[in-house]
């Protein structure tokens, strides 16, 4: 239903899975565990799989934190989109990336819930495509020193509101992993 024409297809989106953002994230395995089944369903599905990688002064590009973690393997064929802002269509490619794949519908995984995800999935949404939340496939870290809730309540508040988001002509969606559908029914 997305309001971009002539793009009938679905991405995976896998934002941030670097060593430098996911160490020590909210049941990072499982989390990874995944997004791994993800990609790999994608794959056998012929679905693009998009990679996002966040670059800074705290994570500077080629750096062992910059880096994606080792249990997440990119195919070198599969997009790569390097971004400096939490939105990841913020001063980079990713229109583009996608536009050539004809893709308006994102399903979205990552790091963090409540910043380069919550970014994302807004950015996306205000541009026009459809966008399904992984439930279980987001993670963040403990912000709780600084006054966030514990890791599980961002999660679950980013999945609660994201159930809710509406607009003319979009489609936000919130699933788990095993429910994902990357075809239409």
């Amino acid at each position: 239903m997305t309001t971009l024409t002539d793009r009938p297809h679905t991405a995976l989106l896998v934002i941030d899975m670097q060593n430098g953002v996911v160490d020590g994230a909210h049941e990072r395995t499982a989390t990874t565990a995944r997004i791994a089944a993800l990609i790999e369903r994608a794959r056998e599905e012929r679905v693009p799989v998009i990679w996002v990688r966040h670059s800074d002064e705290d994570l500077p590009r080629g750096s062992d934190s910059w880096e994606g973690i080792p249990e997440l393997v990119r195919d070198d064929a599969e997009p790569l989109v390097h971004k400096a802002y939490g939105d990841s269509f913020e001063g980079t490619d990713l229109d583009d990336v996608l536009g050539r794949a004809g893709v308006g519908r994102l399903v979205v995984t990552g790091a963090e819930s409540d910043a380069c995800v919550r970014s994302t999935i807004h950015g996306a949404f205000t541009r026009g495509y459809d966008v399904t939340l992984v439930s279980d496939a987001h993670t963040t870290g403990d912000k709780s020193a600084w006054g966030a809730p514990p890791p599980q309540q961002v999660i679950a508040h980013t999945n609660l509101y994201w159930g809710f988001q509406a607009a003319p002509g979009r489609l936000a969606a919130v699933v788990p992993a095993a429910d994902v559908a990357f075809r239409s029914a």
